[in-house]
């Protein structure tokens, strides 16, 4: 079996520096923080396997990435144009991915809420494990979930940077609640 190629550039954000994977159609395949090296390396594994990707660097910048340069420098719609991405995780997993979608810039729902949306009010632990597992940082913005009294909960990427990501979308967060 051919390893997938994965074409990898970094992009330095107001929130760190962000790895961005794509293949060889242009496919946006991976956006993690370059600082988490450890879940980066997890998250390959399991879509990939060990052997089942290889990384090489990206001669010139992707779509995602110019759309996520477009979105840290105040485009907050940028991030709605990338629509070319590929994921291997579950039937479930894919359809929270796609919900997360639709949860426009400045606005967030709750676990229980997005499992509302989906048809199974019942499966809110099984929306939040997906929503962990999510591969694709802030182009599928995971970080507009949050606990249903309005707090900050998980995010991969750290609560300090889902604070700095909901407050640059325009929405107030004192401490680690977000105001409505």
């Amino acid at each position: 079996m051919n390893a997938l190629v994965l074409h990898s550039e970094r992009l330095t954000s107001p929130i760190g520096e962000v790895l961005i994977l794509t293949d060889a159609e242009g496919r946006l395949r991976v956006v993690e923080f370059a600082d988490h090296p450890d879940r980066l390396q997890r998250l390959l594994t399991r879509h990939y396997g060990a052997q089942g990707y290889r990384l090489v660097p990206a001669t010139t910048p992707s779509p995602a990435g110019q759309a996520l340069t477009a979105y840290f420098a105040g485009d907050l719609g940028a991030l709605d144009a990338v629509q070319s991405v590929a994921t291997n995780g579950t039937p479930f997993q894919r359809e929270v991915w796609r919900a997360l979608r639709d949860i426009p810039a400045g606005q967030t729902l709750s676990y229980g809420e997005l499992a509302s949306r989906l048809g199974r009010p019942k499966a809110v632990r099984a929306v939040g494990l997906a929503n962990g597992a999510n591969p694709i940082a802030m182009v599928v913005p995971c970080h507009r979930v949050i606990g249903v009294n309005g707090t900050l909960t998980g995010y991969g990427g750290g609560i300090e940077r889902k604070r700095w990501l909901l407050r640059h979308e325009g929405m107030r967060v004192e401490g680690d609640r977000v105001g409505f």
